[in-house]
């Protein structure tokens, strides 16, 4: 019956014709295999009659494997060597020492991201870790279709029975070019920026969402100049003086820096949200995933960007431009 052969081979039938061959005798093979003979001759019976060939030939030598019996032992040796590597593969895994770790991360992550995975890599550097981007929708659905092991994200999604690990703090901020109007100004109301007009992520960004949220709270409706899908396209078109922008303090520690951008001293600013790693509650998470997570836990804080003191020396730095 067409493909009942891979459907109905097994690993019994293998190892029964490959230790005839080794052994060159039924009575042999049994022993070996800790099977009676009658066992080990089924086998081999139901392996020739899903292979419609036979696969052994009784001669003055013994038991000898026909050409057919020959490509099927070697099948056989094939399937072997992979279960041998599966098996080296799996104990591996058992001591964290190999594997594959899938994470999926936001856009605002990836400043920071690479810098854990290196860290943790340094630790076990025989484990492949894979790294998906997407904004906080994009990265939610591929929670929802099993497709990461976890994610590195803030709030976690609503529909989902999540395991949350705490990494660290997530400040946002208000951007202006180093030109704008309140670079000098302390403690700006939020309703000074009533006017201004915004740059901001597009709908269903995390940092989108925190902004709407934190203007709601203020009762006031910012002016939305363009919506964009990258926060470095935000950033330069702040810096070209098309808006300002409200962002997490993550993305743009460079450009303080660099002195190419400032935040402003907004009331109730820096808006301090955290970053988590995620998993689903009822995905099965193998020992290397398991080890990340606790990585990521213990050390992870250490490689988000330091914000503080590039916030302070920023501020510092226009103020001192009015003496």
């Amino acid at each position: 019956m067409p493909g009942r052969f891979p459907r109905e081979l097994t690993i019994r039938q293998l190892r029964a014709l490959a230790a005839v061959h080794r052994d060159r005798s039924v009575t042999a093979a049994a022993k070996h295999l800790h099977l009676t003979q009658p066992a080990v001759t089924l086998q081999i019976r139901n392996l020739q009659e899903l292979a419609g060939l036979p696969l052994i030939q009784r001669t003055s030598d013994g038991m000898l494997l026909t050409d057919a019996g020959r490509e099927v032992l070697s099948l056989s040796e094939r399937i072997e060597a992979a279960i041998a590597d599966c098996e080296t593969s799996l104990e591996m895994m058992a001591g964290k020492t190999a594997g594959r770790i899938s994470i999926g991360a936001v856009s605002t992550a990836k400043y920071f991201v690479p810098f854990m995975i290196s860290g943790f890599s340094k630790r076990h550097p025989n484990i492949d870790v894979t790294l998906s981007i997407g904004n906080r929708q994009e990265v939610g659905e591929a929670l929802r279709g099993y497709d990461l092991d976890f994610a590195i994200m803030g709030r976690p999604p609503a529909d989902i029975e999540m395991d949350v690990h705490p990494i660290g703090d997530h400040p946002h901020v208000i951007i202006a070019p180093t030109s704008h109007r309140l670079v000098r100004k302390s403690r700006i109301p939020l309703s000074d920026l009533a006017d201004e007009t915004f740059l901001t992520r597009e709908p269903g960004s995390g940092t989108r969402g925190l902004m709407e949220q934190l203007f709601e709270t203020a009762r006031i409706r910012p002016k939305i100049g363009m919506a964009m899908s990258s926060n470095e396209t935000i950033k330069q078109a702040v810096i070209a003086g098309l808006g300002i922008a409200f962002i997490s303090a993550h993305t743009v520690a460079t450009e303080l820096d660099e002195r190419r951008l400032v935040t402003l001293d907004v009331v109730g600013l820096p808006v301090i949200r955290q970053w988590f790693a995620l998993s689903r509650k009822d995905k099965i998470l193998l020992p290397p995933a398991r080890a990340m997570l606790e990585f990521l836990s213990v050390r992870g804080a250490q490689f988000l960007p330091r914000t503080h003191g590039r916030i302070r020396i920023t501020r510092t730095s226009a103020r001192s431009r009015r003496r």
